[in-house]
């Protein structure tokens, strides 16, 4: 009976401590680590999101941009940061394809961090140069059909999701094009917009100001149906190639021992600044879909999303380093 008590007391000193622990955070400034230049679409979604937060929890939020190594650099800070909730990880597709592109550190980073939420999807958009004489995606096909190699994408690095969706297109529509890899989605965009590249499969909350500006023409949308944003621009499976789906992401992660009383409170957070009508409404403008997910449904993505591409990276046998 002895045993069984201390068991009692020892378990409801543990929720208590989680609890207390809970309640007095945040204590200090949170610090949301970006590990990617400013620009992209993880920069874009933590700075949109920064300001709600940093309402809701009473304290400064601040965004760290910690660019390097397809975004490991500043995945592994987090990974290394105490677990305490006030160092979070902001990260999009690339995440799961770590271990892939930097199998010495990315399982230790997998293992090091915890789900917290995915806050946003949306379809990457097909865009081209000006100077890439292609209306539409039959046209820029048949273009790179002619001249195997010469067309260039950019990305922003091996193994991200524009260079995994660039493959699996090149993969069903049997074109050869050449990847340009950079460090972040900034640089990428501006060479593309400098027409140092011809094409990229960007975000759409990134290409659709200078879609709009004339500067860059889309031709096809990754999502399984048109976007509100982009409306009039038909998704690659209505242009000739049935089941092609890709949604990128963006998520927030934890180092992992994160009391879960803290991450519970701060995917509520977040779930309620995605889902104010002001805010949604302007995600959806961009082409972004709130999502807000938990942590367990978070798991589940990061899971399938790694297989889905663990196998493509296998079948194309792509060079990722």
């Amino acid at each position: 009976m002895k045993t069984i008590s201390s068991f009692v007391v020892a378990g409801a000193l543990a929720l208590a401590g989680a609890a207390a622990s809970a309640q007095a955070w945040p204590s200090k400034p949170v610090r949301i680590v970006v590990p990617f230049p400013p620009g992209g679409i993880v920069d874009t979604v933590a700075r949109q999101l920064q300001p709600g937060l940093q309402q809701a929890l009473g304290q400064v939020v601040l965004i760290d941009n910690k660019a390097g190594a397809g975004g490991s650099v500043g995945a592994a800070e987090v990974a290394r940061a105490p677990n305490d909730g006030h160092t979070l990880l902001m990260v999009f597709d690339s995440y799961v394809t770590y271990p892939l592109v930097y199998p010495k550190v990315g399982e230790n980073i997998l293992r090091s961090l915890a789900p917290v939420t995915q806050i946003v999807s949306n379809p990457l958009v097909l865009v081209v140069s000006p100077k890439v004489q292609a209306a539409d995606l039959k046209s820029l096909v048949a273009l790179a059909r002619s001249q195997p190699d010469k067309l260039n994408y950019a990305t922003t690095g091996a193994g991200s999701s524009n260079h995994l969706t660039a493959e699996y297109f090149k993969s069903v529509s049997g074109t050869r094009i050449t990847h340009v890899p950079y460090r972040g989605g900034g640089p990428a965009q501006q060479d593309l917009l400098g027409g140092q590249v011809d094409m990229m499969f960007l975000s759409a909350v990134l290409a659709q100001p200078h879609v709009k500006g004339g500067k860059l023409r889309a031709l096809a949308q990754t999502g399984a149906t048109r976007s509100a944003a982009y409306a009039d621009v038909p998704t690659v499976a209505e242009s000739g190639y049935p089941g092609f789906q890709v949604e990128s992401w963006v998520g927030m992660l934890a180092p992992t021992g994160t009391p879960a009383p803290v991450i519970t409170r701060l995917q509520a957070e977040i779930a309620k600044i995605v889902a104010a009508p002001a805010f949604r409404a302007r995600l959806e403008e961009q082409g972004l879909k709130g999502i807000a997910s938990t942590p367990e449904q978070f798991a589940q993505t990061l899971s399938s999303e790694r297989q889905r591409w663990t196998r493509l990276v296998a079948d194309r046998n792509l060079p990722l380093e």
